[in-house]
This record gives C-alpha cells, structure tokens and sequence, in this order.
C-alpha cells in the first residue's frame, strides 16, 4: 500500500499496470523480479510483491525467465518467444508467448501470455479471424446475391439499352463479390493437407511455367535449386497453390519497375538451424526463397500482410498471403519476408519426408 503521495502521471502508469487484464512482470538486467501485477499474482498462482524479489529462483521458474530476459537486454528493442515453457514448483509446467520490452531505465516488462490466448497482432489469430468472418460471410451474402443476381437480369431483359448497362453492371459486380465470398470459404474450412513425399522442385518449376505465361510474360525467371534436397512432407495441391500466391505477387511486383528489367529469382536450400526457438526449429529446414526486383512493399501495410484484406495492390483482394499462410501453417511450416525497394524476398520453411530414399520421391 503506498504510503506517500505520487505524481499523478505516475498514480495513473500504476494503476493501469496493476489493472492490465494480462500478465505483467518488471524484470532488472540481473533477472531480478521487481513488481508484478495481479494477473502475473494469478497467472503464477502466488503473491509476487517486491520484497520477495530475490526469491526469484525459488518463486519464478528462475532459468527460462532469465534466459528470456538476457536474450531480451542483447537483442536491444523488443523481443517475443513462442511456446516458452516455465517451470513452477508443485505444479504442471505453463507454457506461454512471451513479449518483452526494455523501459528507458533499462529494465525489461515482460508480458505473458498462456498458450491458447494467443496474439492477434501474429499470422494465427489472423488466420482464426479470417476463417470465422469466412464462414459468416458465405452464409449471410450467397443466398441475398443470388436473388439480387436474378433480379438484375429480369430488370435487364425489359429495360432500355442504357438501363440494360446498369444491369449488366449490377451482374457483374455481384458475380465479383460471390468469387471473393467463395475464396473466403476455401480457407474458412480447409482441407488438411496429405502429407506425401514431394519433390518441391517440381511444384516450383510447375508454377514458374503458369506464371512465366501469364502475369509474368516478358519477365526473367531465374532458377536457383539445390539438387541435393530431400523431398517435402506435404500435399502437392496445396503446396502449388502456395507458391502459385507468392510468385504471381513477385510477378507483379516485378512488373511496376519502368526500366523493363524486372526480374523473379526461386531459389531453394537447406537450412539446419531455421529458426531461433520453437519445438519445431528442426522439422522444417527446406527453404524456398522468392524474391522479386519491384518496389517493395509499403511500410503501412508490412506489419499486417499477411492478415485478411491488407494489400498494397490496387485491385488486390488482400486473401493470396493470407491463403498461403494458412496452408504454410497447416504444413508446420513457417514463412516470412524481408522488404526494401528493389528487393522483396519472401522465405517459406518446410519439413522434410523422413525415412524415405530421395530417390522414391514423387517425381
């Protein structure tokens, strides 16, 4: 209980800090708790009040805490770790995302998140997002646009040749709204996928065929393979279609250079260490690189690119990486991109088929 009267921009930052509905921990560079708010009292099922601070080892999963924490202090800014797990005396372990950030006084306010909260700022809860408003959508729009469709053509077949336009528009605009309502339902209840061996070279130079004669005529298509890799543990469909996303994306991109020296590079390898953390920093070394020459995507739109309906094209629907990320997912893989202009690399990682001869991979 305080004892002394505080400014009250200070009263305010400590009322809003007990009263954050999510776990709070304020940490010094030694791994040292300082203060705790009530959710962190809840979430570790035990008072965590100041003065038992140098108890930290015996009332805090000491290790993995101070490990985030030093991680957190190197890295200089922000950090987040995924499926942290934290050790507590007498009872299961808690897994937890973790977010850190570093106060100008170089302490570090680490957030905690139980697994299964999750964080809507992150591809998953985007993906949640996107699959519900796509099930809402194809049940509340599919029916109405079909009667609005039938009426346009009925008022279509009696109407002057000026209102008959104005039908045909209404047509076509509702056939445009009934496809992205149907691109919607095909992540809202995706098919999970069947994991064969696949050689992913074949999957990329099939999609650099379908781009090169499309929205990629006239562009340089360069190939960069490992011959060496083993195959993909994956569904073939879906994989096509994943890569089908990125490179029309990189075509495009590619294409909005004025010098007519656009350019679209597909390249692959293996990478023994792919991730930092994770239970699965292992099982998906395959990597498979695309990257484009174009402008770069926009700053306002990075950090939210891969959630439903963010785009930086003009006609863009905003659902291709939304889509791909879904289906990147559902094959435990991870993907993420770099951008500046004049060169956007989008980087997917996959896991390899175990105990199978190369040789017996498809293709």
């Amino acid at each position: 209980m305080l004892t002394e009267k505080l400014p009250i921009e200070e009263a305010i930052r400590l009322a809003a800090f007990e009263a954050a509905p999510c776990a709070l921990l304020v940490m010094n560079s030694a791994g040292e708790l300082v203060c705790a708010n009530h959710a962190a009292e809840i979430l570790f099922g035990q008072g965590l009040s100041p003065r038992r601070a140098l108890s930290l080892g015996l009332t805090l999963p000491g290790a993995p805490l101070r490990n985030f924490v030093e991680r957190a202090l190197r890295r200089g800014s922000g950090w987040r770790e995924r499926e942290l797990e934290l050790l507590l005396p007498g009872r299961s372990p808690l897994v937890v995302d973790a977010v850190a950030g570093l106060a100008t006084d170089g302490s570090v306010v680490v957030t905690l998140h139980p697994q299964g909260e999750g964080d809507e700022d992150a591809p998953a809860g985007a993906l949640q997002t996107a699959a519900n408003l796509g099930r809402t959508l194809a049940h509340e729009i599919k029916n109405p646009l079909a009667g609005i469709r039938g009426a346009a053509q009925l008022l279509q077949s009696n109407a002057s040749v000026e209102d008959a336009a104005l039908a045909q528009l209404i047509v076509d605009e509702t056939d445009r709204v009934r496809r992205l309502v149907e691109r919607l339902e095909s992540f809202s209840d995706p098919k999970r996928p069947v994991p064969r061996p696949v050689n992913i070279h074949r999957v990329l130079d099939r999609v650099r065929a379908l781009i090169s004669n499309g929205v990629g005529e006239g562009l340089a298509f360069r190939a960069m393979y490992d011959p060496s890799l083993p195959p993909v543990k994956g569904d073939e469909d879906q994989l096509v279609q994943i890569f089908l996303n990125l490179v029309k994306n990189a075509a495009e991109a590619a294409r909005l250079r004025k010098d007519d020296r656009g350019e679209v590079v597909i390249a692959t390898a293996f990478r023994h260490l792919a991730r930092q953390s994770g239970a699965e920093a292992e099982a998906a070394p395959l990597e498979v690189r695309v990257q484009d020459n174009g402008p770069g995507v926009a700053p306002e739109v990075r950090r939210r690119l891969f959630d439903p309906f963010v785009t930086g094209k003009p006609n863009g629907t905003g659902l291709g990486l939304t889509v791909a990320a879904q289906l990147v997912a559902a094959h435990h893989g991870l993907i993420d991109f770099h951008s500046e202009p004049g060169r956007t690399v989008f980087r997917v990682l996959l896991p390899v088929f175990q105990d199978i001869d190369p040789d017996r991979a498809a293709g």
